[in-house]
């Protein structure tokens, strides 16, 4: 990650069962805490807060929660029978994202010794229910993980989560710039900006490409000679158009000082608005990519930002996250794929060989051949993230895939590929993803799946349609139809 998130832990408790009570529930929240916080799925820090036992205690941590810049989230554990109107005040209060963790500390009844004392002690069972119900109550939205702490299932469903709601952080504070506007008459990349702000805290604006241009035309040598060295050290270098290459590496020098000068985390471009700029963002555009910008094309600043979001949120996960385009499929009915492309702008972050730069003409936007990275691609199981505006919400379309290269080479195809099985299969996925109104835009990532990604949306508020082994498409126009009236009576 990118900096130390932190969690809070905190188990609930009250005065009614004494003074060792109270120190035995901290002592086993301390040890629960220390479990989740070194497990090596879980990727933020884990901070075991003091037991709270009235409802002053909750309202205050929750409002420090709430007011912490480095807190991420809460997770809350009710070790003994906590009564849940103490918490109204300080779940009502609560701003950050909310995991409630039904364990208890010992796993197993002991059968032999068990009396009152363990049995007031050890009340998970039903004091979690209590603690359930005032959020059934309050109708908020919290991840609830029921398993045994000290199980590594447990704590890896803890730490998927918590990459949700590193999600939700990153995206309150994203910066998104546009160079020029979204391609023009394209209907799915549009979308209510200042919704977006609202909903999901991304500042989207535009900016002129001769704002960028202007930079353009002030990189030195110097620094495009320090950007080609940078070149030859990740990728090989397979072209004789050093002339190409280099204009690539400048235009990356100026979009770099552009994106860090403004505090942007992800940008677009649209081959349909140029300007003076000699090439369409290939190499350059991929390499920083590479170092963790959120990429759209042709304006597509929700896949932009959601492309960063998701980098960040699958950071030390392996596989690989990028920037996608549905292009083109393989119907042969005994091996049925997608072909997952784009005219340049393919992420390295998925790539299995080392990269090589190479030229050729792109054969649209009327400008000269672009340097850009070609590479294979891994195998394994993946989804393909869509984010749509559906006019007063936004609707995130999620299908699980198993990704591979290339059923076959494809020699005369410049630009890096990368192949799916969608599931269930390709034509129920199909018109899956068209009833929903999905994106030919995605975010193709090895290392999330749907369930994060549906923790994203619940803490995010906003609607999620999953597609998947078990999809059936009569079940899923009832669960779009359903929806709809939904997000209407709740707007």
């Amino acid at each position: 990650m990118e900096q130390q998130y932190t969690f809070w832990f905190i188990a609930g408790t009250q005065d009614l069962y004494g003074a060792e009570v109270v120190r035995q529930v901290n002592d086993h929240a301390r040890i629960i805490a220390k479990a989740l916080d070194e497990d090596p799925s879980v990727p933020g820090r884990v901070v075991c807060m003091p037991a709270v036992r009235n409802a002053g205690e909750i309202t205050d941590v929750m409002t420090k929660a709430s007011a912490d810049e480095s807190c991420v989230g809460v997770i809350t554990w009710m070790h003994t029978f906590s009564p849940s109107k103490m918490w109204i005040g300080g779940l009502t209060r609560l701003s950050k994202p909310w995991l409630h963790l039904h364990t208890q500390f010992l796993r197993d009844i002991p059968f032999d010794d068990i009396d009152m004392d363990y049995m007031n002690l050890n009340q998970s069972a039903h004091g979690d229910r209590e603690h359930g119900f005032i959020g059934a109550r309050l109708r908020m939205p919290r991840k609830v993980v029921a398993g045994y702490w000290g199980d590594e299932t447990t704590r890896a469903r803890v730490g998927r989560w918590m990459r949700a709601a590193i999600g939700a952080y990153e995206s309150r504070r994203l910066k998104v710039c546009r160079f020029g506007d979204n391609m023009r008459e394209v209907a799915v990349t549009e979308g209510d900006k200042v919704e977006a702000q609202i909903k999901l805290g991304w500042s989207v604006n535009s900016w002129g490409v001769g704002d960028l241009v202007s930079i353009v035309d002030r990189v030195t040598e110097a620094q495009v000679d320090a950007k080609m060295k940078e070149y030859r050290e990740r990728y090989d270098l397979k072209t004789d158009d050093l002339d190409a290459v280099r204009y690539q590496a400048k235009l990356e020098v100026a979009l770099r000082k552009f994106l860090e000068v403004g505090g942007f985390g992800a940008f677009t471009d649209n081959f349909q608005d140029l300007q003076q700029l000699r090439q369409l963002g290939g190499l350059a555009v991929q390499n920083l990519m590479a170092d963790g910008y959120g990429f759209g094309g042709e304006g597509d600043w929700k896949i932009a930002a959601l492309h960063r979001i998701v980098k960040l949120m699958s950071t030390g996960l392996s596989g690989g996250t990028a920037f996608m385009e549905d292009y083109t499929y393989h119907m042969d009915p005994q091996n049925q794929g997608v072909l997952g492309a784009h005219m340049l702008e393919v992420d390295p972050d998925i790539a299995v060989t080392k990269p090589c730069i190479e030229v050729h003409p792109l054969g649209i936007g009327d400008r000269e051949p672009p340097a850009r990275l070609t590479f294979k691609t891994g195998e394994g199981d993946a989804v393909v993230i869509s984010l749509v505006d559906m006019g007063g919400r936004m609707r995130m379309i999620v299908n699980d895939v198993h990704a591979a290269a290339p059923f076959e080479e494809m020699p005369k195809l410049p630009v890096a590929q990368v192949m799916w099985k969608p599931l269930p299969d390709l034509t129920t996925s199909a018109e899956a993803w068209i009833l929903a109104g999905g994106a030919h835009h995605t975010v193709l990532s090895y290392g999330l799946d749907a369930e994060i990604m549906r923790d994203f949306a619940r803490i995010m508020d906003i609607e999620f349609v999953h597609i998947g082994k078990d999809t059936k498409l009569e079940e899923l126009e009832k669960e779009l139809m359903w929806n709809d009236l939904y997000w209407k009576l709740k707007s």
